[in-house]
């Protein structure tokens, strides 16, 4: 049960809500004009803008409660457990990915695939299949939202919707996202936009005096005497070299729930499975959409660098700031409840210390601030599905020639349909570790082998690219249905290690989107000219290069791999001390926090002559 917040904190809750109805009312006439405008917002907005809105909706509040329970287990080596989505998936895009994905000049990644396969049975079956599993994934999703949601507001709020605690969690979650729904379909992508913006101000706000609280209350000393020898050490051993015993000894068997013992083997194999799944580019959600609402492929790169600065730098001071107040304050009490036998859930720790030790006023502010992220991560989720289901699906097959009038009033059938779908799933998932662990390793390892081959090979089709997603993605839910059957109906069906996932939908994926590629003839040379002549990807693209050559002997290749390889490697380290730097700070380990400033500072000259003067100017 919560406790009664302050009439202050209330109404600064309750203005943040009205001041945003208000302006999706006030943008319905803009989002309603046609589908570009709705799902897109016309392509206008400068990439600072999208830039800020697209790390905006990454500062979501389950992946924020996920990420303070882990940093709250493993310390500063937590900093690589990012790479499990894999977060350096923007730095790809901010290279190289970006830029191609732009010149596509399309509304979706679904529509994206007939510039790639053109439109043609092979092109039909390769857009069906992106649908489907934009779907899938939009559901999953709004699922993790759905569960970080109910948890953080049963906490606040004093009143019990159910007998059960977990009921009541829903019950909350379901409130929150019906009012986010509403007002996401009054002005579209625009309130996706606006409401991105005002919750990056209210959480830079909060997370900078998060941080001070924390480091005003707690001491580098009184943090050392709660955490265990090398909690504070950055460098990765293959073995995880923390032991919690007479502290918090529940965590020792945590850390063996997780999987991470090994946490050196785990990194490594999340890297390596990361720079595959950032080669694919990003998934058909609203990463990808923020790609195509940018005014050029020039701007598509620079609002993927800007995203990680904007979401990284305040969401990691907030982050560690809360990690240490739980450390300082709920030690003693976690370990008390776990020694006599009771649960203790580790991802209720962000919404426990923000509840009794943040102060009147900034409490209204920081929930109005991660209500906000919740919904701006909820409403780009529900576009970009909505986007889907109108423009490809219903537009496309359906009512091709019908006014944009219906379009729109469609988009609103589908987005509260995608609402109800998740809801009901989202009931069944036991945490957020394990929606995390299955988007990533399940229904990521499918998405992988289609989408690198898409890029890199001129053979490759779209009937291997149909066969390949709809195979991994079947292979994903199948893996999830046992967990699903038990949440609904209580029974104790055997379940696989979702962690194991990854080995399993993406190898099955690869080899039948390449035996189905190869006994299937390939695209037409007219539709592969025209993608290698317009993206310009490099890659194994020989035999259209000297067709495209013959037609035209003044064509230049793309000559930037190794400039591609190099920058990534460079973006990557620099993204890392985007995530270190605010945790030592904090947390004062000041050796570790001067070194990755000094490295932040070589990358970022490094890559202002390597990556930022080499940018198209078109």
């Amino acid at each position: 049960m919560g406790i009664p917040l302050h009439g202050i904190d209330i109404a600064i809750i309750v203005s943040y809500i009205v001041a945003i109805i208000l302006m999706g009312w006030f943008l319905s006439k803009r989002a309603s004009q046609n589908l570009d405008a709705y799902f897109l917002a016309g392509k206008s907005l400068p990439w600072w803008v999208i830039g800020t809105s697209h790390g905006a909706s990454g500062f979501d509040i389950t992946g924020t409660m996920w990420f303070v329970a882990m940093l709250f287990t493993y310390g500063v080596k937590a900093a690589f457990i990012p790479w499990i989505w894999p977060l350096f998936d923007r730095i790809f895009r901010q290279v190289y990915l970006g830029p191609w994905i732009r010149r596509s000049n399309v509304l979706t990644g679904a529509e994206w695939m007939k510039t790639r396969f053109g439109t043609g049975t092979a092109g039909n079956l390769s857009h069906i299949s992106v649908v489907v599993y934009a779907l899938v994934l939009a559901v999953g999703f709004l699922c993790y939202a759905f569960q970080g949601i109910g948890k953080f507001a049963a906490v606040f709020f004093p009143w019990d919707l159910s007998w059960d605690p977990l009921l009541s969690a829903h019950s909350y979650a379901i409130i929150i996202l019906l009012i986010t729904t509403g007002y996401l379909l009054l002005g579209g992508w625009y309130s996706v936009v606006l409401t991105d913006l005002v919750q990056f101000l209210l959480l830079t706000i909060a997370s900078v005096f998060i941080a001070w609280i924390a480091m005003s209350k707690v001491s580098a000393e009184m943090l050392q005497s709660v955490v265990p020898q090398g909690w504070d050490r950055l460098w990765l051993t293959w073995k995880l070299d923390l032991d919690w015993s007479g502290l918090i000894d529940g965590l020792n068997q945590k850390i063996q729930d997780d999987g991470y013992t090994f946490l050196g083997f785990i990194i490594t194999v999340m890297f390596l499975k990361g720079i595959l799944v950032s080669m694919a580019g990003p998934t058909p959600g609203y990463g990808i959409q923020h790609q195509l609402c940018t005014r050029s492929p020039r701007e598509a790169a620079l609002e993927n660098w800007w995203m990680s600065i904007v979401q990284l730098v305040p969401r990691f001071l907030m982050i560690t700031g809360i990690a240490v107040l739980g450390l300082a304050f709920f030690s003693s009490t976690v370990n008390g409840m776990l020694s006599e036998g009771r649960s203790f859930d580790f991802e209720q720790i962000l919404p426990l210390v923000v509840r009794d030790y943040v102060p009147v006023g900034l409490v209204g502010v920081l929930m109005a601030g991660l209500l906000a992220a919740f919904m701006s991560t909820f409403d780009s989720t529900v576009n970009a599905g909505a986007a889907y289901v109108v423009n490809d699906v219903y537009k496309r097959y359906l009512a091709p020639q019908a006014p944009a009038k219906r379009y729109i009033h469609m988009s609103y059938l589908a987005s509260i349909g995608l609402v109800i779908v998740s809801i009901v799933v989202g009931i069944t998932v036991g945490s957020i570790h394990e929606i995390t662990t299955w988007i990533t390793f399940a229904l990521y390892g499918g998405y992988v082998a289609p989408n690198v081959l898409k890029w890199h090979w001129w053979r490759f089709n779209g009937h291997g690219y149909f066969a390949g997603m709809l195979s991994g993605a079947f292979v994903a839910i199948l893996i999830q249905l046992p967990k699903t059957i038990n949440g609904f109906a209580g029974t104790e069906l055997w379940e696989f290690p979702g962690r194991y996932a990854f080995f399993v939908t993406a190898p099955l994926s690869a080899i039948v989107s390449i035996v189905v590629c190869l006994a299937t003839k390939p695209e037409e040379d007219e539709v592969l000219l025209s993608f290698y002549r317009n993206v310009r990807p490099w890659g194994f693209w020989g035999p259209i290069r000297a067709k495209l050559r013959q037609q035209d002997p003044d064509f230049e290749p793309n000559p930037d791999f190794w400039w591609d390889v190099f920058n990534v490697g460079i973006g990557i380290v620099w993204q890392l001390q985007l995530m270190v730097a605010p945790i030592c700070l904090v947390i004062r380990r000041w050796h570790t926090f001067w070194g990755s400033l000094v490295v932040l500072a070589v990358t970022s000259v490094i890559m202002k002559f390597t990556w930022y003067d080499r940018l198209e100017r078109s």
